[in-house]
């Protein structure tokens, strides 16, 4: 892994004159005082290693007369330096071979020299980045490319839905006239139909006349009824004389019991109201157990499911122990990036960002202040163990600071002068083209 041997910056910002020479692994903390020159030093070392995109608008140091220097070694040998009015960039290899952006860009990685850019980014952000790295980024793309597919045909349908309902608000309404439009073959159909119906009433008034003869002639028939009526009065009344001699003649009858059969009729009732809850119970229990089954089932399918989604992760190549992804957002140890501390944080974001580019060994991180020193050497032993070189910056004085900027030097060396020549190569590393 490449890290930075040396660095000097010279009239960058706030900075007047810095030599340093970060650790080879772990942290190089930067502090001082608020407007010191501190985050000065991290946007020169971006600027000389990121390229143009990351020169700060305003870089040449206010009052300054000399514009900008900026001289870094790194550890695989080559030479980055930026100077003169147009700070032009030059690369030299430890052979004296000349290079330019594009080789830095192939081991720099940009989040690197810009880790707030992962930090501040989203949690689905964060988790695609994650999973493009370790290889089954395709599969999301795919379902993010129908998704937008699907996203943009209701789109489309969602406009002309507005256009038509736009149109048709324009349109006159003329609430009293026909629904569909009428037609001469209408009226003469409609015409048919009303001497149809005339038809119908002469008809309806013929009847009148039938029926008014049938009346009379019921009633006719009716005085003839009325005749037999009075006859079989006069039978119902000769009965009546006859029942009554008739019951005198049951007086002394005895009838049977039937309370045994209702006895037995009641039990039998019983039992079956007994069997038909057995079969509605043992029905229950059926279905239930039915459903049951199912849901056994389902939850075999649900575990198979999440089965893969563990195991495309459990067998993926990850940058870091603990890592996952879950529902859509990254995680750690399972927990979510809200919910992780500020070390656990960085190591997350550091452990990603070199696994994106692997030959970029060192990060650039502004701002530790918000970490206790407890904290802050639990991060500095992590990237020790990691072979990483981080150098950070920090609102401090105290112990932990590598170097302290004072007014735009390293304290210790004010006034120091920045050498601007490019120094001599040390051909001891051993370096060809795409090798690091």
């Amino acid at each position: 892994m490449i890290t930075i041997s040396k660095l000097e910056i010279e009239n960058v910002k706030r900075v007047k004159a810095v030599k340093i020479e970060p650790t080879r692994a772990g942290l190089t903390v930067v502090g001082g005082k608020n407007g010191q020159g501190k985050t000065s030093v991290l946007d020169a070392i971006a600027w000389a290693l990121g390229g143009n995109k990351y020169r700060p608008s305003q870089a040449e140091r206010e009052g300054s007369v000399v514009p900008p220097y900026l001289h870094l070694v790194l550890s695989n040998g080559l030479v980055v330096e930026r100077k003169g009015k147009n700070s032009d960039l030059k690369v030299i290899d430890p052979n004296g071979q000349k290079g330019g952006q594009q080789l830095l860009d192939s081991f720099v990685e940009e989040l690197a020299i810009d880790l707030p850019k992962f930090m501040n980014s989203t949690s689905k952000e964060k988790a695609n980045i994650l999973l493009r790295i370790i290889g089954v980024g395709d599969k999301l793309h795919e379902l993010e490319t129908k998704e937008k597919e699907i996203y943009n045909q209701r789109h489309t349908i969602g406009q002309i839905a507005d256009q038509k309902a736009k149109f048709a608000k324009e349109q006159p309404y003329f609430p009293d006239a026909p629904k569909e439009p009428i037609s001469a073959s209408e009226l003469i159909r409609q015409q048919q139909e009303i001497l149809a119906r005339n038809g119908e009433n002469q008809r309806k008034r013929q009847r009148v006349v039938e029926i008014r003869a049938d009346y009379f002639r019921q009633q006719q028939e009716v005085k003839r009824l009325t005749e037999l009526l009075n006859d079989a009065q006069a039978k119902f009344e000769q009965l009546g004389n006859d029942l009554g001699i008739a019951q005198k003649d049951t007086l002394d009858l005895m009838d049977e019991s039937t309370e045994a059969l209702e006895a037995n009729i009641q039990q039998i009732d019983e039992i079956n109201r007994k069997v038909r809850a057995n079969l509605d119970k043992d029905k229950a229990e059926t279905d239930a157990n039915d459903y049951r089954v199912q849901y056994e089932a389902l939850t075999g399918n649900i575990t198979a499911i999440r089965q893969q989604k563990t195991d495309l992760l459990t067998n993926a190549n990850l940058p870091l122990p603990g890592l996952s992804v879950e529902d859509g957002e990254l995680t750690y140890n399972g927990q979510k990036w809200d919910n992780m501390s500020g070390a656990e944080q960085l190591r997350v974001a550091t452990a990603i960002v070199r696994r994106l580019k692997p030959n970029c060994g060192f990060i650039l991180l502004d701002k530790l202040e918000q970490m206790d020193l407890e904290t802050l050497n639990e991060f500095g032993r992590w990237l020790e163990q990691e072979g990483l070189q981080a150098i950070a910056t920090r609102v401090s004085t105290g112990d932990e600071c590598s170097i302290i900027i004072e007014d735009g030097y390293v304290a210790g060396q004010e006034g120091v002068q920045v050498q601007q020549q490019p120094e001599a190569i040390d051909p001891a590393p051993t370096w060809k083209v795409g090798e690091f």
